[in-house]
């Protein structure tokens, strides 16, 4: 029997397999840039091709110059019952339909270079999904992802909270016991969890952890705040548009932008009628080529292009002062400075529901954070200064750790199905 851990991520992916003799093996995936551990979260769509998923979709999507669908952070709509299909070149298709696309692209992939992984797994969950309210959404979320998984071959299957699989990788690495904080940042949820871990707590049960919180804030979310403040003005964001009588203007309609502070979201508003309302717009605007800039990113599917760019200067900003967001596909040129504190500005509320996580975790937990060892993190948002400004502030500079960033959770799956 085969002992493998499936991390499914709202960005990325990965799967992780234990061999007989205790050592964690990643899967490897192939495509233009080389080989990655990480499984981009993410499926391409072309006219009349099978669906392509991971690494491979986004050099299909750069290779077909924007035409067809790419459709990422799937995993994001879980909880959320308002969502249940999308329509792609006039076929209805489910999101349990996407996700499961999406995990046999991950499995094939991933069988290429561990062979076949069988039907069980133990694969990761949030604490919290994202938009998630109450149980009621906290089922339908779990359900959706166990149909999608047995859709996929893995039939049966452990749930494991991904900032206890983080855990167990952490734990690995020690030759004495902690009490450690794992701060798991995802594309779509911030989880974290209260552990001890060590040589003397690996044989115990769920009492050796004190607590889970979550927070529907993550990587997703601080991007969204650099596209409506450098990006989004560019774009018609804050415009107006005479009415059809011509006696007043309008503001161009808020639920658009909603829609481009999530590039996954922009393909939606390319649809038939969107497009054919925001041409209207665009002839009514008394300076059209803000709205004639926004067609051209949806005529030219440029939401990828633009988030590269966006998360480009993030990573920036995580190093430096300051940084520059440049982007450029013509008629449409943006040039935007942007400082490391105004960035953090922008991000406060973001921070606030954050750190509210972490202190409500703490205080229901009953542990003080100079009870607390060492800080792990893991995950993208963790370079990000104002998130670690959270942790410094509570628990020191010097008890922060990091590591495996972006394939911790899938390693400590494994980890935890080799126990099993």
């Amino acid at each position: 029997m085969r002992r493998i851990g499936l991390d499914l991520g709202t960005t990325n992916s990965a799967i992780a397999v234990v061999s007989d003799d205790g050592a964690v093996r990643l899967a490897s995936f192939e495509h233009a840039g080389g080989a990655t551990e990480t499984f981009r979260s993410l499926l391409y769509f072309g006219h009349g091709e099978k669906p392509v998923g991971g690494p491979r979709a986004i050099d299909r999507y750069l290779a077909a110059a924007g035409e067809g669908r790419l459709i990422q952070s799937m995993k994001s709509y879980l909880a959320d019952g308002t969502f249940q299909a999308t329509n792609i070149f006039g076929r209805t298709t489910s999101l349990v339909e996407l996700l499961a696309v999406l995990l046999r692209e991950l499995r094939a992939s991933a069988e290429a270079k561990l062979g076949p992984l069988g039907s069980r797994a133990v694969v990761g969950r949030p604490v919290h999904f994202v938009t998630e309210k109450d149980e009621e959404d906290e089922a339908l979320a779990l359900g959706r992802l166990r149909t999608a998984l047995a859709q996929a071959g893995f039939t049966e299957i452990e749930l494991e909270y991904e900032p206890v699989a983080a855990a167990k990788f952490y734990e690995s690495t020690l030759d004495h016991d902690e009490l450690v904080l794992i701060a798991d940042f995802g594309g779509g949820t911030s989880d974290f969890s209260l552990v001890r871990v060590g040589p003397g707590q690996r044989d115990r049960g769920p009492e050796r952890i004190l607590g889970n919180d979550g927070v529907g804030v993550a990587g997703d979310a601080l991007d969204a705040r650099l596209m409506q403040k450098l990006v989004a003005p560019r774009l018609g964001m804050g415009t107006t548009y005479r009415s059809l009588m011509g006696d007043k203007d309008l503001p161009v309609p808020v639920w658009i932008y909603s829609r481009l502070l999530r590039w996954h979201h922009l393909s939606f508003l390319k649809s038939k009628k969107n497009l054919e309302m925001i041409e209207g717009i665009a002839s009514q605007a008394k300076d059209d080529r803000d709205i004639r800039a926004l067609l051209h990113v949806l005529d030219n599917d440029l939401g990828y292009h633009l988030y590269r760019a966006i998360e480009k200067t993030k990573v920036t900003l995580s190093s430096a002062e300051e940084a520059v967001f440049t982007f450029s596909d013509d008629p449409l040129e943006i040039e935007a400075p942007v400082t490391r504190r105004e960035f953090e500005s922008w991000i406060e509320e973001e921070m606030a529901k954050m750190a509210g996580c972490v202190d409500r975790l703490l205080a229901r937990a009953g542990v003080a954070p100079g009870d607390v060892d060492q800080v792990f993190m893991t995950g993208g948002s963790s370079f990000v200064p104002a998130v670690r400004r959270i942790f410094e502030e509570r628990f020191g500079r010097e008890r922060l750790r990091t590591g495996g960033e972006l394939v911790s959770v899938a390693s400590g799956l494994a980890l935890r199905a080799a126990q099993a």
